[in-house]
């Protein structure tokens, strides 16, 4: 199976910047805007923008509902529509360069209807195709060839086929064992390998040119703890048995309270079946409240919720904050008012954001482009996974050649799920993303990335 897209170059025109920004008016922003939105709107480049704003080049800048910024002066009045077809794009950091960039790539992933497996990766490729065509107005040329490799196949085959050896960059594959021979066949030609899913062992600590994307449980906990430990500094821990035997997250809370008493931090312990006077003595008046719930589980996190209504509602004078699960990114349709109420942090590499323009745009466009609707029986979600993945080694690629290696700051892709940065680990690299997805209370969502 072979897919080719080609395009021409576009052509970049930028406007050398003066040293003095001199402003025409200020741009209040509204939900969901984007800063490429934005300069769409007023005719103006993203450079521009940000050369009049520059806080947005700090680490870590979002735009939120409400802000105001500031507009360059002399440009074109505020468009009334977006040109078609481009509307609401998501960015990709363009090439830096007056001709085409072409990168090769080969998908070695089961890509066949027979099982799970092979629906969701063709979910995922085809998230893949969509990145193809959204980095092609960025100048990008990409030549992908497809490769079906179900489970028990023998992927030698596979690295004969004609394109194989030529490919600067190689996804795959989807199982352990042949991780092995795809990572010294990519050493021995050059190649760039990206393992998108769960393998079992650490490939990149053992081979070079390997980028390895899937992070385990016990690295999110282990990530998780130690961010807690510098955002809830000033917060007071109050850990609450959920008594859950079902509940995966025993392992995680001992090591939360490891840490705690390491650094000195005193915290409370409490439990659901608690008197409603005994769980409000484990509440400090004096500081902000961060709870842990021992449970992922939504039984227990309802009965934690109701808990915390009446104790609330009793001690005006307590401040609650939570600290979430990966998992509870799925009960967010009848908990998201909760969610606000008690200023509740998620842990994560992913967050699938259905207000988000640009997952709009993403999803409009594969029901345009595959006549068919997204898979929306999972989280996080594979085509968009595949999206994210598409233009952020794409663009890195295009822009650095050999000299990608994924770490921050070397592409300000903007992901619409899924965010990557890679750090080096053993021969290859590792992604160290990782997230907070934080319910404010003034009902606003932010993404606070590391």
């Amino acid at each position: 199976m072979k897919y080719s897209l080609f395009v021409m170059a576009l052509l970049i025109g930028t406007l050398a910047m003066a040293q003095t920004v001199k402003i025409q008016t200020q741009h209040k922003v509204k939900k969901s805007e984007t800063i490429y939105g934005i300069a769409k709107q007023y005719g103006i480049t993203q450079d521009q923008l940000i050369a009049a704003n520059p806080e947005m080049k700090m680490p870590g800048y979002e735009l939120k509902k409400g802000d105001y910024i500031n507009i360059p002066e002399g440009q074109a009045a505020p468009a009334t529509q977006a040109p078609q077809g481009t509307q609401n794009a998501p960015v990709v950091q363009p090439v830096q360069t007056s001709k085409s960039k072409l990168v090769k790539v080969g998908v070695m992933l089961p890509l066949h209807n027979n099982d799970g497996d092979g629906q969701r990766m063709v979910e995922y490729y085809r998230g893949l195709l969509l990145a193809f065509d959204r980095v092609a107005k960025d100048s990008i040329k990409v030549d992908v060839h497809a490769w079906n490799v179900p489970k028990g196949a023998d992927i030698q085959n596979t690295l004969k086929e004609k394109g194989a050896a030529e490919c600067d960059l190689i996804i795959g594959p989807l199982y352990t064992e042949m991780v092995k021979p795809l990572a010294e066949f990519c050493k021995a030609n050059g190649i760039k390998l990206v393992i998108p899913f769960s393998i079992d062992g650490e490939p990149a600590k053992k081979y070079e040119n390997v980028f390895q994307v899937y992070q385990s449980n016990e690295e999110m906990d282990n990530m998780a703890i130690e961010k807690f430990s510098e955002r809830f500094v000033s917060y007071h821990p109050v850990i609450i048995d959920a008594q859950d035997p079902a509940s995966t997250k025993g392992k995680f809370t001992s090591q939360l309270r490891k840490m705690l008493e390491k650094k000195g931090i005193k915290y409370s312990l409490t439990s659901l079946s608690t008197s409603e006077n005994d769980f409000a003595r484990a509440f400090d008046l004096s500081k902000p409240n961060i709870v842990i719930l021992n449970t992922e589980r939504s039984p227990k996190l309802n009965e934690a919720f109701a808990k915390l209504n009446i104790l609330t509602a009793a001690n005006k004078n307590i401040n609650v904050s939570m600290l979430g699960y990966t998992e509870w990114l799925m009960y967010i349709q009848p908990y998201q008012d909760l969610y606000f109420k008690y200023d509740v942090h998620i842990p994560t590499y992913f967050f699938y954001n259905a207000t988000s323009r640009d997952t709009k745009w993403v999803e409009q466009s594969y029901t345009k482009k595959f006549n068919l609707d997204m898979d929306v029986n999972g989280l996080p979600r594979f085509a968009l996974t595949g999206f994210d993945h598409g233009c952020f080694f794409i663009g890195g690629m295009a822009q650095y050649g050999a000299a990608f290696t994924g770490a921050k700051g070397q592409i300000a892709y903007k992901s619409v799920q899924t965010p990557l940065h890679f750090k080096k680990e053993g021969k290859g690299y590792k992604n160290a993303n990782f997230m907070f997805v934080h319910y404010r209370t003034d009902r606003t969502i932010e993404a606070i990335s590391y």
